[in-house]
């Protein structure tokens, strides 16, 4: 005797589902719970970027003579009339993306929070906290130490044979890229211990690998710089290896 499949439905006034489709519904119900999360989250990033972003805008002089202090003999000029407008809104669009790019890694952060245990979850706020701390550290690093570098190299060398006449549209362009480059590298232990908390990959193995992380860190520091004097790029790589190995050992601590 063969049996035959009895297909049944469940019904109400209002739908109709088979029992498959209704089961295929109940999977796959939470991975759109997730995509909805993620989409929230992203909207209130964006949200926040504006709002700083305006804010920042309307006393955007006072974040042109901060960036304006590593150079204080240097004479500006704009090249056409809205120059220095368009340069202010690009000023203002950067600070926003710098003091955003926290709260865009602290909601990461909470976006992979339940898929962790209950000790990795302890970890989460001092990881917040340190992803901030590291974000400012990256961009004081910037302004007191990779910036003045650049900008001394370039000085020094053209010295005595041109007059340091420069557009003000692309020294901003110099400077902010340098800071959010940097507070973006600074964040590399951060990015590690995600990885660990995950079990991507484990601290021994990161420090196994130090060999490829020193060629990768010249390469990167050299990418990331926008400029093509040697020390700037030397300081940078020396920052991204000694974070990456800093990284390493507080994941081999956190996971004993």
């Amino acid at each position: 005797m063969v049996s035959v499949p009895i297909e049944r439905t469940v019904e109400n006034s209002d739908f109709k589902f088979k029992v498959n489709d209704l089961n295929q519904y109940e999977l796959e119900l939470p991975f759109f719970e997730h995509i909805e999360e993620l989409r929230q989250r992203s909207f209130q990033v964006l949200g926040l970027f504006l709002i700083i972003t305006l804010l920042l805008f309307v006393d955007v002089k006072l974040i042109v003579k901060l960036l304006e202090v590593p150079v204080q003999d240097i004479r500006f000029f704009q090249i056409s009339p809205g120059e220095y407008f368009l340069s202010t809104v690009k000023i203002a669009c950067y600070s926003g993306l710098l003091f955003c790019s926290p709260v865009l890694l602290s909601q990461i952060i909470l976006f992979i929070l339940p898929g962790l245990n209950s000790n990795e979850k302890k970890i989460i706020l001092p990881l917040l906290i340190g992803s901030i701390i590291l974000f400012g550290a990256g961009l004081l690093f910037s302004y007191y130490v990779l910036i003045p570098a650049a900008l001394n190299f370039f000085i020094s060398y053209s010295a005595d044979v041109v007059e340091p006449l420069w557009s003000i549209d692309q020294y901003f362009d110099f400077i902010l890229l340098i800071f959010l480059t940097t507070g973006l590298a600074f964040q590399i232990p951060v990015f590690q211990i995600i990885l660990g908390l995950l079990d991507v990959i484990s601290g021994k193995q990161m420090l196994e690998a130090w060999k490829y992380v020193v060629l990768g860190s010249t390469i990167v520091g050299a990418i990331l710089t926008p400029s093509t004097d040697p020390i700037t790029q030397i300081f940078l790589s020396s920052a991204i290896m000694l974070l990456y190995l800093s990284g390493a050992g507080v994941l081999i601590l956190l996971k004993k």
